[in-house]
């Protein structure tokens, strides 16, 4: 008797503990579907928010002097969305002819309290570029990275010698495009887009200076995380993108971004070694460009160490 009093009251015990553990699955589930539902919820007010908005930030140059860097970089910061290609709308009538709702179209969409940011180096050279950028938005904020520009110049050679040498088209040297009957050629596109004095001076006929930060493009390669602080200084920006965002490739010999556990680096257009120049060219180079940079200096009550010979893209 005693025997099968216990077997009944450990069966029910048993019984017991399956209610309680049954309970406390349906409750998990119940959790996690309320958790999923939240979610949903969250999701469906975030895209019932977002929209195609323009820019209030615009990365405007200079060519080759690390637009693509900076906006990988800034694209770490969770209150910013990038335009991930080049629009050219400001600088090429086609493409300006087309409208701002073709533009507006190129827009990532973003949340009212996020930046949306479009970078296009061709918009620092471009005569045509600031008028219309304020036209659009004159209180707009606008990033201008300079780095020394004889390296810019030869970057910007290297580019165009690699895009032709995969195209198979011929090509000509670097010499051949800066010297004219041993002079130099001032009209090469490349060193005019290295004159950052002359473009400059046409965008502060309708930007303030205070609207322009300046990155140090050649700082921005050695040490990256103390020219983005900056940058979200100057937007104002909650201090999110960290120096551990940051590491630098041994094998790419340039830093590389981190974030979440994934490593992401720029493509291999980047970080091209340079052509071998005759130190001759790099002299007139400098010498030619040293009262432009001074004039540049006076601009934006800075110097910068330039006219040095480093040896990548």
């Amino acid at each position: 008797m005693i025997g099968t009093l216990l077997l009944a009251l450990l069966l029910l015990l048993l019984l017991h503990l399956q209610l309680c553990i049954c309970l406390e699955v349906i409750r998990a589930a119940e959790m996690v579907t309320q958790l999923a539902m939240e979610e949903e919820a969250a999701a469906n007010a975030m895209a019932a928010n977002s929209s195609r908005r323009t820019p209030r930030v615009i990365i405007i140059g200079v060519r080759k002097g690390g637009t693509r860097a900076l906006l990988e970089m800034l694209n770490l910061h969770p209150d910013i969305e990038v335009a991930r290609s080049e629009i050219h709308f400001f600088n090429l009538d086609e493409n300006y002819e087309r409208g701002f709702g073709w533009y507006l179209a190129q827009m990532p969409l973003s949340l009212p309290y996020q930046l949306t940011v479009e970078k296009t180096p061709g918009y620092f050279a471009s005569p045509k570029a600031p008028a219309r950028i304020h036209d659009m938005n004159s209180s707009i904020r606008l990033l201008l990275i300079v780095r020394d520009p004889a390296e810019r110049l030869i970057s910007d050679y290297t580019q165009v010698l690699y895009n032709r040498k995969e195209r198979r088209k011929p090509f000509q040297s670097l010499e051949q495009l800066v010297l004219r009957k041993g002079k130099l050629n001032t009209n090469y596109k490349a060193i005019q887009r290295s004159l950052y004095d002359v473009h400059l001076t046409n965008w502060l006929r309708f930007f303030s200076l205070g609207q322009i930060h300046i990155v140090d493009g050649d700082v921005l390669i050695q040490d990256p995380f103390s020219e983005v602080e900056k940058v979200e200084r100057f937007l104002k920006l909650r201090p999110k993108i960290l120096r551990s965002n940051f590491y630098f490739n041994q094998t790419k010999g340039f830093y590389c971004l981190n974030t979440e556990g994934r490593e992401k680096c720029l493509d291999e257009s980047k970080g091209r070694p340079h052509p071998a120049v005759n130190r001759s060219i790099l002299l007139k180079l400098c010498d030619y460009f040293s009262e432009h940079n001074e004039r540049f200096y006076k601009m934006v009550g800075r110097t910068f160490s330039w006219c040095g010979n480093n040896s990548r893209v």
